[in-house]
């Protein structure tokens, strides 16, 4: 499917606001059939990514949130976009906690702030450019699905200022990362903000060398090393050439 803002192998075009809502689709599940049920339950590491709990993953939501309270500072330069995180009703993931993860990403200055016009402040109300909202695969399907985007119950995606965050990939994350929960949600907020951002896949540059956000990585490193943030510490994109 086509997408805005193609990112070169060494730098990244800038998109207008109005330009930075092309609907994607990304990291899809492969290998194994699956098989939709109405609920399962997995383990997975906490935050700390030294413990683990048991947390429900189920299949069908009500479609409706709860939005996490309160407001952040704003991070970045420039104009900040506002945006919300928000978790479906009766899931196991507490919105606190998961804005408090979300503002830690975007915050880092291995994130998108570090292109130099980007900025981000959390609200609970009132008009927001970006709703993140946490969902059970079915609930992430049917918003994705009204975008022309086919989840399939695996995938995330990002239209129109909706970034649907599968609860699966949230909870499980993906082979690569399963053994550090907390660096795979990451990738998927920079990731998927990317595109809100405008810009669309990349793949490896090279053996050995760090993956991009931007590289659709769930369906294989083709040779990088696993790497979750758009920018190194020393403040240069990490990308790659256009997907084909």
């Amino acid at each position: 499917m086509g997408m805005l803002g193609v990112v070169g192998f060494t730098v990244v075009a800038w998109l207008p606001p109005d330009a930075r809502h092309s609907p994607t689709v990304t990291d899809a599940v492969t290998g194994a059939a699956h098989t939709p049920s109405a609920s399962s339950t997995s383990r997975a590491p906490k935050p700390n990514g030294t413990e683990e709990s048991r947390i429900a993953i189920p299949r069908h939501g009500p479609g409706t949130y709860v939005t996490a309270p309160g407001v952040s500072a704003v991070v970045g330069r420039g104009k900040a976009f506002r945006y919300t995180v928000e978790v479906e009703n009766g899931i196991d993931v507490s919105p606190a906690k998961a804005a408090e993860e979300v503002e830690r990403i975007l915050a880092d200055p291995r994130g998108w702030t570090a292109d130099g016009h980007s900025a981000f402040r959390r609200v609970s109300s009132g008009p927001a450019d970006l709703h993140i909202r946490i969902a059970t695969p079915d609930t992430v399907d049917t918003i994705c699905l009204r975008h022309g985007l086919d989840t399939g119950g695996e995938y995330n995606c990002s239209a129109d200022g909706d970034v649907m965050v599968n609860l699966k990939r949230w909870v499980l994350a993906t082979p690569v990362y399963a053994k550090d929960v907390p660096s795979y949600r990451a990738l998927i907020i920079n990731h998927e903000v990317g595109h809100f951002l405008g810009h669309g896949h990349v793949t490896c540059p090279g053996k050995g060398k760090p993956a991009p956000a931007m590289m659709q990585q769930i369906k294989g490193m083709l040779g990088c090393v696993p790497n979750v943030w758009p920018y190194d510490a020393e403040g240069r994109l990490i990308t790659g050439p256009a997907a084909p």
